[in-house]
Parts: C-alpha cells; sequence; structure tokens
C-alpha cells in the first residue's frame, strides 16, 4: 500500500474563493449565509442561503466554452486550477496514470431548472441544444479531464451529501491500491435556484433564519454552494518532482445504514468512524479535531454527538469538533470538499473553525463544538472528515499531518 497526500487545493464557496482567503474567513467566524438572490426566490418560504456572490463567469471563460458549463462545473473548474497551480502542474505528468473523481449530488442542476422554466413556465418547445451535456452528473469531471489530460478514470460520485467524501475516498484508494498515481477529487454543488430550493423546502428540514448546529435552539440546516478540488498522489511521485505535501490521507471507510431513507443511524455512523480509523492505523487517542456533518438538524446533530461518544468513549469530550456548515453552508454534494479545507487548516495552521450560532447548551449535544470563535495554537496530528447522507450512506475520512 502506497501513502498518499495531498499536494493542491482549491475552491470557490459563499465564504471567499480561494483555500487562503477561506481559511482567513473561518479563521475569523465569517458568515456566508445570507438573502438569496435569483428569480422568483421571493415565492420560497426559505429565503436565505449560502450564495457565491461577485461570481461573473462570461469573465472566467471563453464563451464558446462557457456554453457548455453549469455553474457546477464552473466552480469545479475554478477550484481545480487553483489545486493544479499549488501542486506544481499544468497537466497530468502520466496522463494515463491520472484520473478525476468528482462528487455532486445534484449535477447540472441549475440547467435543468432553466430549461424546466423555459419549457413549462414559459411555453417554449425548445430547450439550449448542450442541455444533455451541461445538466450530467459527470459533467465536471469530463470537462476537468479534458482541461489537464487526465486519461485515467473519470466520473462523478451521487450520494447525497456523502458524495465528496465519497469521491475522495475513491480515490485516495485508486492511488493507494496502484491504480492510478493521481488524482483530481472532491466535489461541487450548484443547487441554489427556484426549483432546487422548493423542492428542498418540501422535506421541512430547512432553516429560515440561520444554521446553528448542536446548539439547543437549532431549527434546521441552510443550504450553500460551492466547491473543493484537490491534487492527491503519492507520496513517492509528489518528493519525485519536488512538489510540497499538504498532508497525507491516511484512512478512509464507508457504510450504508441499511435503515431509514432519512433518518440517520448513530451505531451505522460510529461503524464508519471506526472503520475509517481502522484503515488509517490511527489510534482514538491521535485524533485532534473532527469536522462533523453537523447539518443543524435536531436528529442530525444528536445522532452524530452520540455516534462520537460511541466511538471516544470518555474522551469523547477533549475532542474538538467544528460544524463548518453553520459559516458556508450544506453545499449538498460538494460540501466534504469545502469542508475538508477546514481539516487542513487544523493540521497545518493549528487553526480550528468555529461552530458558528451556537447559543443554547443542548443535554443531548455535550462536546467540544469550538463555538463561534475559532481556536488557534492549537497543535493537531491527526483530523476526522464525517459525512452522512440521506439515504443511509456514511463516508469518513482520516488525514495526518506530514
Amino acid at each position: 500500500m502506497r501513502r498518499v497526500v495531498i499536494t493542491g487545493a482549491g475552491t470557490i464557496n459563499a465564504l471567499a474563493e480561494g483555500v487562503a482567503a477561506t481559511h482567513r474567513a473561518m479563521a475569523e467566524g465569517r458568515c456566508g449565509i445570507g438573502p438569496l438572490n435569483f428569480p422568483d426566490a421571493d415565492r420560497l418560504n426559505i429565503r436565505i442561503g449560502a450564495q457565491i456572490r461577485g461570481f461573473a463567469p462570461q469573465d472566467r471563460f471563453d464563451l464558446s466554452k462557457l456554453a457548455l458549463y453549469d455553474a457546477f462545473t464552473q466552480y469545479a473548474l475554478v477550484s481545480a486550477d487553483e489545486a493544479m497551480a499549488q501542486a506544481g502542474l499544468e497537466a497530468a505528468p502520466d496522463p494515463a496514470r491520472w484520473g478525476v473523481i468528482l462528487g455532486t449530488a445534484g449535477g447540472g442542476h441549475t440547467t435543468a431548472n432553466d430549461a424546466y422554466r423555459a419549457v413549462y413556465a414559459d411555453g417554449k418547445n425548445r430547450v439550449h441544444p448542450f442541455t444533455v451535456p451541461k445538466l450530467m452528473a459527470n459533467a465536471a469531471p469530463a470537462h476537468l479531464s479534458i482541461r489537464y489530460g487526465l486519461q485515467g478514470p473519470g466520473f462523478s460520485v451521487t450520494t447525497a451529501c456523502a458524495s465528496s467524501n465519497h469521491a475522495i475516498g475513491l480515490a485516495f484508494q485508486m492511488v493507494r491500491a496502484g491504480l492510478a498515481d493521481g488524482m483530481l477529487t472532491g466535489g461541487s454543488e450548484a443547487m441554489l435556484n427556484f426549483g432546487g430550493l422548493k423542492a428542498w423546502e418540501g422535506l421541512r428540514v430547512m432553516s429560515p433564519d440561520g444554521c446553528r448546529p448542536f446548539s439547543a435552539d437549532r431549527n434546521g440546516m441552510v443550504q450553500g454552494e460551492g466547491a473543493g478540488v484537490f491534487v492527491i498522489e503519492t507520496l513517492e511521485g509528489a518528493l519525485a518532482r519536488g512538489a510540497a505535501p499538504l498532508a497525507e490521507i491516511a484512512g478512509f471507510a464507508m457504510n450504508s445504514d441499511a435503515g431509514d431513507i432519512v433518518m440517520p443511524d448513530r451505531d451505522s455512523a460510529a461503524r464508519a468512524i471506526v472503520g475509517a480509523l481502522a484503515d488509517a492505523e490511527m489510534a482514538p487517542e491521535e485524533v485532534g479535531y473532527i469536522n462533523a456533518h453537523g447539518t443543524g438538524t435536531a436528529a442530525n446533530d444528536r445522532i452524530e454527538t452520540a455516534a462520537i461518544r460511541q466511538v471516544f468513549g470518555a474522551r469523547a469530550e477533549a475532542v474538538p469538533v467544528s460544524a463548518t456548515k453553520s459559516m458556508h453552508g450544506h453545499c449538498i454534494g460538494g460540501t466534504g470538499a469545502v469542508e475538508l479545507l477546514a481539516c487542513l487548516m487544523a493540521l497545518r495552521e493549528g487553526v480550528l473553525a468555529p461552530t458558528l450560532g451556537y447559543g443554547t447548551p443542548d443535554p443531548e449535544c455535550d462536546l467540544d463544538y469550538v463555538p463561534n470563535t475559532a481556536r488557534r495554537g492549537v497543535s493537531v496530528g491527526a483530523v476526522l472528515s464525517n459525512a452522512f447522507a440521506f439515504g443511509g450512506s456514511n463516508a469518513v475520512l482520516a488525514l495526518r499531518a506530514i
């Protein structure tokens, strides 16, 4: 088994564009959640979200290519450019041995929303000829493979809110096992449109006034959008070409609740955490930070807390846990990738991102949630990133400092 490291990272999200700016926003405890601004937002019951603002795609992409790029593809391309630059790569070192795996729940959701509007609201009988290649879930990895000449495995993973963690975990496993030498991986989502939010309203899990994970007064999640993309490769290959590793991906585990389609399961979540630790050959005592799934819903936060307690026992209260969805929103299929940035910040800078909106202690959520203010000067050698999705899909990543 080969050691696998991250050598590049890139992002665009509601907090900022770029990893450095996102880390600053997290360290300062800034919140990217605010009033939504898109057509028919006034018809929604939920009118807040973590929306990317000031992004002008016409200034970033050639217009002939932009006709093929849904917003989720645009976000992936912007993030990948940053990650590749940091990794010191302009193209794949060995095209046949490099690939791309990205997570997304909705794919080209904005394109689908626009097409439905054209046909059903505007009464048109035709849609844009590139509608299908824009909305397909594998559009983003396909365009990344074209841009960087990645001829190895290339596909999307669609497992709701665990999509990014599954994508990163699968890419990690391929590189570790020798099926590839390097990968672009992460996730991207752009569901903030009228149709997307209307659908989520129907679930009655959305907050009308803010995301307050683990706080007793929490009343639901807030949806966000954005992407995070990472260059991962073998430690040997990275050192051979003079690249500086950012962190080591040490372990990954995934499982299924096989229970309820929306209600999480404590024992299954705990098994996923235990599996990631075992895969990494990491003792629970090594873990210095957990980035929680932490959606701000009553069920998730209570059950995730119980799962962490089940794994860490008496030491659970000594492990800092934070839910950064309180800042960048729930980016659905892209959320694990954005949250992995907080894990890198903990490992590299010793700064733990806070859980914003934490105001009232909940007897059933009684861990150290790094409330409201970032924690600095912390020595963190290992971290976990949790993702527990609708459908009972669980995916946990374990990383070490390097």
